[in-house]
């Protein structure tokens, strides 16, 4: 080794020992998956949710990344389940559901919480029996629904008379929204002295609906109203009320605010719906989660309501 090479060694080792010590760099944590796992994708308001969501992921890309999942129909509650499975198997941070059913989904979200991830509950309320024998506490972001469904009740109440015949076309039977909107509506017709001559399932889809609203009409020639837990249902009513030739003779009320039900609300085809305000009913629960592990809290210490707002739209209607 020649003199001027042992000089520039020496030199560039005395340099390093002069540079103040730097401690190790700690590792810079990944920025949380958040799940959104929805139901019926072939439901508009699913779909904008869905799309609300993403929206708001792309405005914090920085603070988390997000997997959406949604299900073929509102009725396939396995694939739900094996959804929420998959987000467990991929380690997510936290989990945003709306439960096609309100006891089925919470033994599945209790291995979710076993597994560390943070579990939040919107759109449908998961069955507080169910989630109490499995000791767990989910919270649950959303809207009062039967107060939403008692406006739209209202609304409809001032267009009929005491006594009028009316039905009620309800989503899935077994989960929570469902009950509470049916409840809501059935509230509004008490009060207004309406007579609810049948309450049936409609699946919150456009098809069954449409056989249950057909039934209803032929088993009560003289009802005067069908009350539809969502606007799915309600388009499905108003393809089985011109099918009976009844246009304009049975009012219809929904709720939701899809897009596809509004040139019916304009045309007076559909009387009146409810807005829970679908792009926002996922970040309002991305946002609790993303809260809950910022301050680093277990699942334990979450639970409770947060109710969100929920509106009137009508024509001719102060929304």
């Amino acid at each position: 080794m020649t003199s001027r090479i042992r000089l520039k060694m020496i030199a560039a080792a005395v340099l390093v020992c002069a540079l103040p010590a730097v401690p190790a760099m700690a590792q810079t944590p990944a920025k949380p998956k958040v799940a959104l796992v929805m139901k019926s994708l072939a439901n508009e308001f699913f779909l904008t949710m869905e799309n609300g969501a993403k929206a708001h992921q792309k405005a914090n890309a920085a603070k988390y990344d997000l997997l959406s999942n949604g299900i073929k129909d509102e009725t396939d509650t396995s694939s739900q389940i094996k959804l929420v499975e998959q987000m467990i198997v991929s380690r997510v941070n936290a989990l945003v559901i709306a439960p096609a059913d309100s006891k089925a989904l919470v033994p599945v979200l209790k291995k979710a919480i076993d597994a560390g991830i943070i579990v939040v509950n919107i759109d449908n309320k998961l069955d507080e029996g169910a989630l109490k024998e499995k000791g767990i506490s989910v919270p649950f972001v959303g809207p009062d629904n039967r107060k939403g469904a008692k406006v739209v009740g209202d609304y409809l109440a001032q267009q009929i008379k005491k006594g009028d015949p009316v039905g009620i076309i309800e989503g899935v039977s077994t989960t929570y929204n469902a009950q509470q909107r049916t409840l809501g509506f059935q509230d509004a017709m008490n009060a207004a002295g309406a007579k609810v001559v049948s309450v049936q399932s409609g699946q919150w889809e456009i098809a069954p609906a449409n056989t249950v609203a057909a039934a209803m009409l032929n088993a009560n020639p003289n009802i005067k109203a069908l009350l539809c837990g969502n606007d799915n249902m309600a388009i499905g009513a108003i393809s089985a009320i011109k099918a009976a030739g009844k246009t304009g003779k049975v009012l219809v009320v929904g709720y939701d605010n899809i897009n596809a039900i509004k040139p019916m609300l304009a045309d007076g085809r559909v009387l009146a719906t409810a807005d829970q305000f679908g792009s926002q009913q996922a970040v309002f629960g991305i946002d609790t989660v993303l809260k809950a592990l910022a301050q680093k809290k277990k699942q334990a210490e979450l639970g409770g309501v947060i109710e969100t707002k929920v509106e009137l739209v009508a024509k001719g209607a102060k929304s």
